[in-house]
């Protein structure tokens, strides 16, 4: 009856007898009776499979689905539907951690594929087996340049870089005595001039930037290395793992570590979550990157097999001096992104890049014919750009969301700014209406 109930009558019995007690009720003696439970619980009536489908249908035509223009950090990307079906199989769905690897090949295998395409993608030498998201991976990314330089604590962040990524990245800083400073922007991309001015006192750990960043701007960041490496700081670079494709990719601009969201790599918004985050580093900091790696090597007949590598990490022999406790990842996810490059593939991911940039600069051309709008920095960007609008922002949204189109997100710090991004799902059928409403709330 309960399958998933390992122990018959006789090994409760058995286990009672072992600790002295009669029945389970004695293992609830010390609680006092006046707060135990003991009606009925409120549960609905069991229902047929008929029923139940009726059920949810009727949950589900409560939902008003919205045709995506917004970004900020999560895009309504494509994936193929083999992508769910693969990852719903059992032996991946209740996959927990690969200790043992005589029985986790399959596992240790697919974390290996997602490590080695993540390298290859942002340009590093080595990466995890990957973190919760974006925002907690680039907090990582942090404490390693403080426990890289240990005599020094404190980081710079390019305010160019996603609110929501700096909030996480101050509240870790908080809490692990870590100084943060933030770089001015100009004109929608890093100060490169304060930044080399506020690393003079060769007291800063890492500077943090993005690519692209909260604007959807491709920034440039030539030069940026040669100057912190010569300060002896960590670059850090915060990058879209699907623009990767198509962009310069942290390894060529000189970064030391690269982190992000893998969000990008064609998984479904869900809400927030779950995601999953990346953390890259050049070589000589793979012993300061947290979590786990998997390598590859032969077992003793000589095949090929993986084992999980650095398994000896402070976290199992020495906990108070551990860089992180992350131990655990979004195996599942890693899993998913994995899936989806190998389907896609270099050629995919391109034209995944091509059409999100051809539709956003066909929406910006649109918007900007309007008369209403006008960007608000004239840089490259490539499927996201803010514009301001003439417009009531608020009104403005409200009436296109009662229209079925969630139509970018404002920018925070203004109130007449708002962030568009058009990804490769979005048709040229979909920009227009999108504008046609635009035009005649206007």
């Amino acid at each position: 009856m309960y399958k998933y109930f390992p122990h018959t009558e006789s090994d409760i019995a058995e286990m009672l007898e072992r600790i002295g007690v009669s029945s389970l009720d004695d293992l609830y003696a010390e609680i006092p009776e006046s707060i135990r439970f003991d009606k009925d619980y409120n549960l609905r009536k069991s229902m047929s499979e008929d029923e139940v489908r009726s059920y949810f249908k009727e949950l589900g035509s409560l939902n008003h689905p919205l045709t995506v223009f917004a970004g900020g950090g999560a895009y309504d990307h494509y994936a193929p539907s083999v992508v769910g079906q693969l990852i719903a199989r059992s032996e991946y769905l209740t996959a927990y951690t690969p200790y043992q690897p005589e029985i986790s090949q399959g596992t240790l295998q697919y974390i290996f594929e997602f490590q080695s395409m993540m390298c290859e993608l942002t340009g590093m030498e080595c990466c995890n087996a990957s973190m919760y998201d974006g925002a907690t991976a680039t907090a990582e990314a942090m404490l390693m340049a403080v426990a890289h330089a240990k005599k020094r604590n404190k980081v710079l962040v390019s305010r160019t870089l996603s609110e929501r990524v700096i909030a996480v990245v101050e509240t870790y800083a908080r809490f692990h005595g870590v100084t943060l400073e933030f770089i001015p922007e100009k004109e929608g991309v890093t100060d490169k001039a304060a930044m080399e001015q506020m690393i003079e006192a060769n007291d800063v750990a890492g500077v943090i930037v993005s690519s692209p960043n909260r604007y959807g701007i491709i920034e440039d960041y030539t030069g940026f290395a040669d100057s912190l490496h010569a300060h002896k700081t960590l670059f850090i670079v915060y990058a879209d793992p699907s623009a990767l494709a198509v962009l310069k990719t942290p390894g060529e601009w000189g970064a030391d570590i690269a982190c992000g969201d893998g969000q990008s790599l064609g998984m479904p918004l869900n809400f927030g979550g779950p995601y999953v985050g990346y953390l890259a580093s050049t070589h000589d900091l793979m012993r300061k990157l947290p979590g786990r790696i998997v390598g590859a090597t032969k077992d003793v007949d000589g095949k090929r097999a993986f084992v999980l590598t650095l398994q000896a990490r402070e976290q199992h022999i020495r906990r108070q001096k551990a860089n992180s406790n992350i131990c655990s990842n979004q195996s599942l996810m890693a899993l998913y992104v994995t899936i989806y490059m190998a389907l896609m593939g270099k050629r995919g991911m391109q034209e995944v890049n091509e059409k999100s940039y051809a539709g956003a600069h066909y929406l910006c051309d649109k918007l900007l014919a309007t008369g209403k709008f006008s960007l608000c920095f004239d840089k490259p960007f490539l499927k996201e750009f803010a514009v301001r609008t003439t417009l009531n922002r608020e009104q403005l949204m409200k009436h296109l969301e009662a229209k079925g189109f969630l139509a970018g997100i404002p920018v925070e710090g203004t109130n007449d700014a708002i962030l568009f991004c058009v990804t490769e799902k979005r048709t040229r059928e979909e920009i227009d209406n999108l504008v046609s409403l635009i035009e005649q709330e206007g």
